[in-house]
């Protein structure tokens, strides 16, 4: 993974949220750590096109959001904190085979993609499912699935814990380690962190602190919670 923010800086409604981000993210698991409005949802969303930055780039494996966009969304795949906002068809198969569709024409070929991804996450079981009749983990869990189908090259997780019970919180927790993927994770869970090879950690729009999982935590135990 290679990620670059060149000093990048991001405005809202006139409002400074994100300033002069300037680093390279390569490690193969990297934890984001701050208190709620400190620029962690920004943050990540400039990884992939979903914002883009009023001054600076990002450089997704040399390509800039700005420009290559779709190029750079083919590349990652991204889970949002409440699966509702990914999950658009009411049955857990029709979902995930709707994602497919735009790299996969062979329908016989998306349902094995579909049925992997799901086994992958360890709810097979629920292929046939109506969505609405989910628990929170459950869907977090499908939505997570579609996105493995779509065998992106890079993860970003915001808060993909939060809707977990402790049993599936767990299981996310083995299934990351085990993700050939790199991953960015958002997330409160210091637990989950210290899993990760590197922690930024974001107060006021800026990066305040980047260094090793025990070290960060400590810094934002102390500075932020």
């Amino acid at each position: 993974m290679l990620i670059e923010f060149k000093n990048v800086s991001v405005e809202r409604d006139g409002l400074s949220v994100l300033r002069r981000v300037h680093l390279s993210l390569t490690q193969r698991r990297i934890g984001v750590l701050g208190p709620n409005g400190s620029g962690k949802s920004t943050f990540i969303r400039l990884l992939n096109g979903l914002l883009l930055p009023q001054e600076g780039q990002v450089l997704v494996q040399g390509l800039d959001t700005r420009k290559e966009v779709s190029r750079i969304r083919s590349k990652i795949g991204f889970v949002f904190q409440n699966p509702d906002n990914q999950i658009v068809f009411p049955v857990v198969s029709e979902d995930i085979d709707f994602g497919l569709k735009r790299r996969e024409a062979n329908p016989e070929v998306r349902a094995d993609l579909a049925r992997q991804a799901l086994e992958q996450v360890g709810v097979p079981h629920l292929a046939e499912r109506l969505v609405h009749t989910l628990s929170g983990g459950e869907r977090q869990l499908v939505a997570l699935a579609a996105v493995l189908a779509m065998q992106p090259e890079i993860l970003v997780f915001d808060e993909p814990t939060t809707q977990l019970d402790l049993r599936l919180r767990n299981r996310f927790e083995k299934l990351l380690q085990g993700l050939p993927q790199p991953a960015i994770v958002v997330s409160h869970d210091l637990e989950l962190l210290r899993g990760m090879e590197r922690v930024l950690v974001l107060r006021d729009g800026l990066v305040v602190l980047d260094a090793q999982p025990n070290e960060a935590i400590a810094w934002y135990l102390e500075h932020c919670a």
